[in-house]
């Protein structure tokens, strides 16, 4: 008879809070973002380009997307937030 399903181990571990971006990093994706206004990055895209583990890349994406620098669309690509685009 098999034993009953255990839960993992890293279940009963705390998660740990991922790492908080740098002003640097912030500051950088920005500049990015406003030289090419039509750049448009799924997260892994970003994390390649900025070669970034995907937590740091996570966290500095949500941080300017809350801030409204950054938008992300239906398909999961982060563009120019709306009142950062400038009209032509």
């Amino acid at each position: 008879m098999a034993a009953p399903h255990q839960p993992a181990e890293s279940a009963s571990r705390p998660m740990i809070p991922p790492p908080a971006p740098s002003a640097q990093l912030l500051t950088r994706i920005r500049a990015e973002y406003t030289e090419m206004p039509g750049l448009r990055l799924t997260l892994l895209q970003a994390r390649r380009l900025w070669g970034l583990d995907i937590l740091t890349c996570a966290a500095a994406l949500a941080a300017l997307e809350s801030t409204g620098f950054l938008a992300k669309t239906r398909d999961g690509a982060y563009i120019l937030g709306t009142g950062e685009r400038r009209t032509a």
